[in-house]
C-alpha cells in the first residue's frame, strides 16, 4: 500500500511489485456467464491470475479448500491471511447484489492467527494527539509470522482488568488479522508470586494534568488543551480549513515550531513574529510575511468555526454550528451554559453536553480561550438562520451536482437546521442525487429513503 502511494515512481519501480488479478470492474464486449470462465480469459489475455484458484462444489468443498490452503500457507512466497469463496455464476452475483461495503456473493474465510508466548516486561503509558491514554505492553521480543514483536496495545484499563494483565506475566500473543499484535491471555500458572494488579495513573504522564474518564466510556483522557503530547494535533486541527483556516501553516512547519519550543499552545500562534518564522526550514522572508498576514486574517471568524477549532471531544463541525445558532452567536453564553441548558438544545445530547462542560470547566482551557480573544480573535455577525424547518433532518448528496456545489448544498441545509452527511444509513432522511449517482443511490433505494433531484431539493429549501 505504501508503494502504491509513493509519489516517486522510481522508488516504486525498485520495489519489484507484482500482482494477481481476481475481479472485473466492468465488462464490455464479452459474454461470460461464470467467474471461473472470466479468470480463464484473463490468463489467455496474459493477465496474471493466481494458480491456486480452484472451482469447488458445496460447503464441504469450500471447507476442504480452506483447510488445505491453511496447511500450505507457510510455503507460499507471499503472505495470506485467508481465502475468499465466491458464487461462480455472474447472473447470481448480479441478483445477490452488494451491501454498502461488501458483496453478498463472496465471503472471507480467515485463517487462525499465529500465536506465541513471551514475557511482559513493562507497561508504557502513551498519550495520543486526542488525549487518549493508552497502555502499551513492552514484551520480550518474539518472532511471530516472520515479524519480531516487542510491543502490543492493551487498549484501556477495562481490558487490563478483564484479562488480569500484570507486569512480569507470561502471555500468549497473536497478530490480529496477521498485522496488529495483541495479548490473547495470561498464562496464569507461570505468574511470578510478587506481581500486582496494574492501574493507569491518575495524572497525564506528559503534563501531569488530571486524567478524566467519561462515564460509560472505556478510554481515559488528558483534557489539557496545552498538553505537549497533543499540541501538534491540536494546532493542525485549529488551523485546518473548516476551523480557523490559516493558509500556509502546514504539518512540517508546525512540527518545527513545536519541536523548537516556539509554540507550546495554540494561543502562541498569534505571538509569532516574522523573525521567528523566517528562520524556519522551508520559510523565507516572503513566506514568513505571508503567514503573519494569514494569522491576522484568521482573527476574523465565526463562533461556530472557533468552537470547532477548539477540538472539544464529540463536538464536530455540525454540532459547533448548532451551538452557535442556539446561542445567537454569543460565545460568552456558550462558555457559561450549564449541562441542562446544553442538553435542551436539539441535537446536543447528554454525552456531548458533558464533553462541552468538562472542557470549559478546565482552567487551562479557559485560559487559552481568553488569551485567544485578547490576541484579537473576533466574530463576524452570524448569518440569520432560516425558520429551522429542517431541524433533525439528515441529507446525503451524491452524483455530479450541476446547480450547486456540495459545500453550497451543505450550507443551505445547515441554515435551515438540518445536517449533511457523507454516507447513507437508516438515519438518513433524504438523498439528493445528481447525474452519475452510484452506490449511495443504490443504498438509499435498499433502505427506502426518499431520493430527490436537485430541483426537488431546491423546492424543499424554498418551502422551508
Amino acid at each position: 500500500a505504501g508503494s502504491l502511494r509513493q509519489l516517486d515512481p522510481a522508488i516504486t519501480a525498485r520495489r519489484k511489485l507484482s500482482i494477481f488479478c481476481y475481479q472485473a470492474g466492468r465488462m464490455e464486449g464479452v459474454n461470460l456467464s461464470t467467474h471461473d470462465n472470466f479468470l480463464t480469459h484473463l490468463k489467455a489475455w496474459g493477465i496474471p491470475v493466481n494458480p491456486l484458484i480452484k472451482k469447488i462444489t458445496g460447503i464441504e468443498g469450500a471447507l476442504e479448500y480452506y483447510r488445505d490452503l491453511e496447511d500450505h500457507r507457510e510455503s507460499l512466497p507471499y503472505d495470506i491471511d485467508g481465502v475468499v469463496i465466491k458464487v461462480n455464476s455472474l447472473a447470481y452475483q448480479e441478483t445477490l447484489g452488494v451491501r454498502s461495503r461488501s458483496p453478498r456473493w463472496a465471503i472471507a474465510g480467515k485463517f487462525k492467527a499465529r500465536q506465541a508466548t513471551t514475557e511482559l516486561r513493562d507497561i508504557d503509558i502513551q498519550v495520543g494527539r486526542t488525549g487518549a491514554i493508552t497502555p502499551v505492553a513492552i514484551l520480550e521480543p518474539v518472532t511471530l509470522g516472520g515479524v519480531t514483536v516487542s510491543k502490543a496495545t492493551l487498549h484501556n484499563q477495562d481490558e487490563i482488568n478483564r484479562k488480569d494483565i500484570r507486569i512480569g506475566d507470561t502471555v500468549l500473543i497473536e497478530r490480529a488479522g496477521d498485522v496488529i499484535p495483541k495479548i490473547v491471555k495470561v498464562i496464569a500458572e507461570k505468574r511470578p508470586p510478587d506481581t500486582n494488579p496494574f492501574m493507569l495513573p491518575a495524572e497525564c504522564p506528559v503534563c501531569q494534568h488530571p486524567v478524566h474518564r467519561p462515564e460509560g466510556e472505556a478510554v481515559a483522557r488528558c483534557t489539557n488543551f496545552s498538553c505537549p503530547a497533543q499540541i501538534k494535533g491540536r494546532i493542525e486541527h485549529f488551523v485546518s480549513k473548516n476551523a480557523l483556516d490559516i493558509d500556509g501553516l502546514g504539518t512540517k512547519i508546525i512540527d518545527q515550531l513545536v519541536e523548537q519550543g516556539v509554540i507550546r499552545s495554540v494561543d502562541d500562534l498569534f505571538r509569532l513574529t516574522p523573525d521567528q518564522l523566517a528562520g524556519m526550514e522551508r520559510l523565507g522572508e516572503k513566506s514568513a510575511a505571508n503567514l503573519i498576514r494569514a494569522l491576522d486574517a484568521s482573527k476574523s471568524t465565526t463562533v461556530a468555526r472557533f468552537i470547532y477549532a477548539l477540538g472539544i471531544r464529540n463536538v464536530g463541525e455540525h454540532a459547533a454550528k448548532v451551538l452557535s445558532r442556539a446561542f445567537g452567536g454569543d460565545l460568552a453564553a456558550i462558555l457559561t451554559a450549564d449541562r441542562e441548558t446544553l442538553e435542551a438544545i436539539p441535537e446536543i445530547g447528554p454525552v456531548m453536553a458533558d464533553s462541552i462542560r468538562n472542557f470549559l470547566e478546565d482552567d487551562e482551557n479557559l485560559r487559552v480561550i481568553h488569551t485567544l480573544l485578547d490576541a484579537g480573535i473576533h466574530f463576524e455577525t452570524p448569518e440569520p438562520a432560516g425558520d429551522q424547518r429542517l431541524t433533525g433532518k439528515t441529507f446525503v448528496f451524491t452524483g455530479a451536482l450541476t446547480q450547486f456545489t456540495r459545500s453550497e448544498a451543505k450550507a443551505m441545509v445547515e441554515r435551515e437546521g438540518g445536517r449533511a452527511s457523507g454516507s447513507v444509513s437508516a438515519k438518513t432522511d433524504y438523498v439528493v442525487a445528481g447525474p452519475g449517482a452510484g452506490s449511495k443511490l443504490v443504498r438509499a433505494r435498499e433502505l427506502d429513503i426518499p431520493v430527490l433531484t436537485e430541483d426537488e431539493f431546491l423546492e424543499l429549501i424554498d418551502e422551508s
